[in-house]
């Protein structure tokens, strides 16, 4: 029994496994799990080969400091191999990735600059400026540069390739996958052009991202906004060589985010966001074929890292994702409609303690007071606070004694600026009627109402 004495040594060789529960049309789709990687995803392929190549070109000592932009799934990768060979890690990363992976980044002991999303490059707070600016004034520092750097694709060229042509036993005719810094896309194309030129390379782009639309029409437009992390792009990568790629799909958050739930619920596969936005897009390939084929696709990453996003249902419809219809009244705001059976509540005679521990659980500062379906009072943090500050047995006493019995409602049919005047004054919003109790409705959830019609109204544009 051969045993590795490294966690490096599990990277690659990841399974395949074939999809029996979609409409593949005449195709056979094959999924390349690169999600059972060690560090969870494909990147970590590119982390040990772009490290290991500056190693081996005496760039970086022992104990260097290395640095890099990430917007995904590379920082990962990076660190895990930094921890396992004793490097520091500084990372530059913008404020839309998921927070399992911070806490992954964290706990791997990566340093973390979070910036913002929402800017281009030549911006001051553009997340690879900014990572190469960090590493210019860093004594010693050494900055990966994924984008750039030839041992990203290099590491899919050697490795990712050779094993799907392996394990297709030589008998496939596309890859379907997306572009971050290029990597994987250049390094399957070089190799399938070495050993079967026919094999046709796929683009799976997120909607808002110009690089399908650079396949198509070989302009860059002017890119838009999109939620799937890791893959996309505001630019052309130096690294990504596109020229095999013949055809591109672009795939919207809702069908990438529904079609990766369906992964889970059909085929038992937990995998990230972008897996939704490449697997549509190979379902797309296969129903267009009329001759069968064999397609292979990639789980790029672990879906643990978004059951707080793509997994939770209340994400989901905070995004305006989550299908819900709409009431056309104030019953848009609440996130958590107590009709669906979303409201986290207490009973009256529930201990203070289970008022706290279910604030913290689903990070909420108040929580309705219900027996069966009527509504009796709201309790917040204000409430726990003064009822506890002096004594830690008051933990112990029962909700009803401490709620706010005299509630101010609001009827669902009223006016926004209504609804305003209640939360301006410094309260929630209990929305409750003739028709009965609906829900509560705070300062965020306005804010994430107003956020989605904004970013309806920049995509229509």
């Amino acid at each position: 029994m051969s045993v590795p004495s490294s966690i490096l040594d599990l990277i690659g060789n990841t399974p395949m496994l074939r999809l029996k529960s979609f409409d593949t049309g005449p195709c056979t789709l094959l999924l390349k799990l690169e999600c059972q990687n060690p560090g969870g995803s494909i990147k970590d392929r590119i982390g040990r080969s772009m490290i290991e190549a500056a190693e081996r070109e005496g760039k970086i000592n022992p104990g260097a400091t290395l640095v890099e932009a990430t917007a995904g799934n590379t920082g990962l990768g990076l660190a895990l191999v930094a921890a396992s060979k004793g490097y520091k890690l500084i990372l530059v990363i913008p404020d839309k990735m998921s927070g399992e992976k911070l806490s992954h980044l964290r706990a791997l002991g990566a340093s973390i600059i979070m910036t913002r999303s929402d800017v281009g490059k030549g911006h001051p707070q553009y997340y690879q400026d900014l990572a190469e600016r960090i590493a210019s004034e860093t004594v010693g520092a050494y900055y990966i540069n994924q984008f750039n750097n030839p041992a990203n694709p290099l590491a899919h060229e050697l490795t990712t390739g050779p094993e799907i042509w392996e394990q297709t036993e030589h008998k496939l005719d596309a890859v379907v996958c997306g572009v971050g810094s290029g990597g994987t896309i250049t390094g399957l194309s070089r190799y399938f052009a070495s050993v079967a030129p026919d094999v046709e390379i796929v683009l799976a782009d997120p909607e808002g991202s110009v690089l399908a639309e650079y396949i198509r029409t070989k302009k860059i437009g002017t890119a838009g906004s999109w939620l799937v992390e890791g893959i996309g792009e505001d630019f052309i990568p130096a690294i990504a060589d596109l020229s095999r790629v013949k055809r591109a799909y672009s795939i919207s958050d809702a069908e990438a985010f529904t079609t990766v739930r369906a992964l889970l619920k059909q085929e038992g596969v937990l995998a990230g966001s972008s897996t939704g936005t490449l697997l549509a897009a190979a379902l797309r390939y296969c129903r267009e074929q009329t001759q069968p084929k064999t397609v292979v696709t990639l789980a790029c990453d672990t879906g643990s890292k978004y059951l707080s996003k793509v997994y939770n249902d209340f994400w989901m419809a905070d995004q305006g994702l989550g299908g819900r219809t709409s009431a056309g009244d104030l019953r848009d705001f609440i996130s958590r409609p107590f009709r669906e059976g979303a409201v986290v509540a207490v009973n009256p005679n529930d201990p203070l303690t289970v008022t706290y521990a279910r604030m913290r659980l689903y990070d909420v500062s108040q929580l309705p007071v219900m027996e069966g379906d009527k509504l009796v009072g709201i309790v917040d943090e204000g409430d726990l606070l003064l009822a506890v500050r002096r004594s830690d047995s008051a933990f112990d006493r029962p909700v009803r004694e401490v709620m706010t019995a005299n509630v101010r409602t609001i009827d669902h049919r009223a006016s926004l600026d209504d609804l305003m005047a209640i939360l301006d004054s410094g309260l929630v919003a209990v929305v409750s009627d003739a028709d009965g109790f609906h829900g509560i409705i705070t300062r965020i959830d306005v804010l994430n109402s107003l956020r989605k019609e904004h970013r309806r109204k920049k995509d229509r544009a």
